[in-house]
């Protein structure tokens, strides 16, 4: 892969000659992964759209309040890691990103999920933790290919139902949000069985009731059997 790593103790901006460089399949422009680097961005450059080749970028951990529409010229990206920024939402045009699988955005300024993320449907990594998300939409229903999804540390209230859908759903880390209540076919995600990993599913931190945390602990069968069980009330 042709590979470019920015570093430089100097360095107050990204270099304009990069983005000639159509080549280019990964960027890295992270100053956590170089710790000389002392420049922090606070806006990705329009002409990052030139670097139709991109498959991977790393920008995580400057200080970006936002992202430019031409992100959505980048049709080859596959990661995108945006972790540790200050974006409170995402251009429309980041739905255009049908080749894109990992996508990193914890430690932001998210209010919501963005609904273009809803349609990546080649998503299989997303991770949103540590932001201030309230509301998920019904389209999550649509990353249907989606394994790893990390919501710790939001200000969830509830989970729509549309959620039990993601039957590829390995991973769902709902830890510290403020969820009282799961929806009422969440034990149809069968490949949230923490009753073998625990790592695979969390709830700590959440005041949940229904149902409560003993059930939870079960796994998917017991939160069936849980809502099972009320219905047949």
């Amino acid at each position: 892969k042709k590979k470019l790593k920015i570093s430089g103790r100097e360095l107050l901006s990204v270099p304009t000659q990069v983005f000639g460089l159509d080549q280019l399949q990964v960027l890295e422009m992270s100053p956590e992964r170089e710790s000389c680097l002392r420049y922090r961005m606070e806006l990705l450059p329009q002409e990052i759209g030139r670097l139709r080749n991109l498959t991977c970028l790393y920008v995580d951990s400057n200080n970006l309040k936002k992202i430019p529409a031409e992100i959505g010229t980048l049709s080859l990206l596959e990661r995108l890691t945006l972790s540790n920024n200050s974006l409170s939402s995402l251009p429309a045009e980041m739905g255009a990103l049908q080749r894109l699988h990992s996508l990193h955005l914890a430690n932001n300024s998210l209010t919501e999920l963005p609904a273009p993320l809803c349609q990546l449907r080649s998503l299989t990594f997303l991770d949103v933790s540590d932001n201030k998300i309230d509301t998920i939409p019904s389209s999550i229903r649509h990353l249907e290919k989606l394994e790893t999804f990390l919501l710790l540390f939001n200000s969830l209230e509830s989970l729509p139902e549309d959620i039990c859908l993601l039957r590829s759903l390995h991973t769902l880390w709902l830890g510290n949000n403020h969820l009282r209540s799961l929806p009422a076919a969440f034990g149809e995600l069968v490949n949230l069985d923490w009753g073998y990993n625990y790592c695979s599913c969390n709830f700590e931190g959440n005041p949940l009731e229904s149902p409560p945390p003993e059930v939870c602990s079960r796994g998917p069968e017991g939160i069936r059997d849980y809502f099972s069980s009320l219905h047949r009330i």
